[in-house]
């Protein structure tokens, strides 16, 4: 929660929903868990057939892009949590990543749809690791030799 709290603080994100369940370890029952707050849960309490406060509605995200949104769908939050075993516990957090809008509205504005996204799991980032460090150290090389500090970098390491 910390963690959470200090990149929604710092603006690199913005929490529009937050849920964590657990299975019961004897009736095997689906419960929310009170770590969330009180004006958090609803969106992903709602998937997971949460009943609600009388008048209370969950709201529901715009995805703004003709119905189609990225992430978790319906049935991927709710085979989630019934894929729990008992005593097990799940968090869903639903984001905005505040500092890519301006990106996303770049592309937009250049006539580019943004086509996907999502988060690599280290199983991919594991099988790629090679390629993502050579990038790295390229990249590294190209601004090193822009801000004229190619040379410095070579008698440092000498």
């Amino acid at each position: 929660m910390a963690e959470l709290a200090k990149l929604e603080g710092s603006g690199t994100i913005r929490i529009l929903d937050l849920l964590f369940v657990s299975k019961d370890a004897e009736s095997g029952d689906l419960l929310a868990l009170d770590y969330q707050g009180e004006d958090l849960g609803a969106i992903v309490g709602a998937l997971l057939g949460f009943e609600f406060d009388e008048g209370a509605q969950p709201p529901v995200p715009a995805t703004g892009d003709g119905g189609h949104s990225f992430g978790l769908s319906r049935e991927e939050i709710e085979a989630t949590g019934a894929s729990l075993e008992p005593g097990q516990s799940a968090g869903f957090l639903l984001v905005e990543h505040v500092w890519a809008r301006d990106l996303k509205r770049a592309i937009r504005d250049a006539g580019g749809v943004p086509v996907a996204e999502g988060f690599l799991t280290p199983e991919v980032v594991a099988a790629v690791g090679a390629e993502l460090a050579a990038m790295a150290e390229a990249l590294d090389e190209v601004q090193a030799e822009e801000t004229g500090t190619a040379g410095a970098d070579e008698e440092e390491k000498e």
